[in-house]
């Protein structure tokens, strides 16, 4: 079953059983977002983009996970699996997610979704039911390139203060580097909060904004851009954790709004 939210002449669509992504985000009836079972924008958690590997420690403790983009893990678990609707208005829908094998620890995700005229919200909340662990949480959304309706492709435009330099095994290196010309397939830093603005011109501007400090800019495919805002860079589990503990959970949020052209 699909969860459909409506403000004005927005309207959003969520499958839970799906990863509980969003399959499609339609602004005065145009769509914005690639179409497919693998696309749309899904949730990342418990880690966002690849971790070295597939392993990543808790303290002395070493874990394996499923490698899924040999040679490493990548963008999570909950993508994978169906989530449970708490709550469903109008504009407003709450899902939940049992966290587990092949996660090695318990816990519970909680995803929000809160629907505008001009704007959505995502929040999400991760816990642990037991043992605490290191965490990521953000967002992978496919924005078209093109809208379809003869106008031109989506120009980004943003500033960071640094990018995370890619090495070959397209993990970041641990150095930090001045934003380099595009095509990206990149992490970038911006300590004041993630923001983007997605310009389809004489069309639609679209601003991802986020308190989280890092996002990744995938611009390669022919057919969509993604800006991606989350907790850590990639493989943070390694180089950036971010316990989540029984009294201390992790929560993001991010805000898209827009306006037509």
């Amino acid at each position: 079953m699909q969860t459909r939210l409506t403000a004005g002449d927005a309207e959003l669509t969520i499958s839970p059983e799906n990863g509980c992504r969003i399959e499609s985000l339609r602004i005065g009836g145009t769509e914005v977002l690639r179409q497919g079972e693998r696309f749309g924008s899904f949730p990342m958690v418990p880690w966002c983009g690849r971790t070295e590997n597939g392993r990543f420690r808790n303290g002395a403790t070493t874990h394996q996970l499923p490698v899924n983009a040999p040679p490493h893990a990548i963008h999570g678990t909950v993508r994978d699996l169906a989530w449970k609707t708490v709550k469903a208005s109008e504009t407003e829908a709450v899902f939940i997610c049992e966290l587990d094998d092949p996660w090695p620890y318990r816990g519970k995700v909680t995803q929000v979704f809160e629907l505008a005229e001009d704007s959505l919200t995502l929040r999400f909340g991760v816990e642990t039911s037991d043992d605490s662990f290191p965490a990521q949480a953000g967002w992978h959304p496919w924005f078209l390139r093109n809208l379809g309706q003869g106008g031109q492709d989506v120009r980004l435009d943003f500033t960071a203060a640094w990018q995370e330099e890619r090495g070959e095994n397209h993990l970041p290196t641990g150095r930090r580097i001045d934003p380099l010309p595009g095509p990206w397939d990149d992490c970038f830093g911006m300590p004041e909060g993630v923001d983007v603005t997605l310009t389809w011109p004489e069309e639609l501007e679209l601003k991802v904004a986020s308190r989280a400090e890092w996002v990744v800019i995938y611009d390669e495919p022919e057919e969509a851009v993604c800006v991606e805002p989350q907790s850590g860079p990639p493989n943070g589990l390694n180089t950036h954790p971010r316990l989540v503990t029984l009294i201390d959970p992790l929560e993001v949020e991010s805000t898209w709004s827009w306006r037509r052209l």
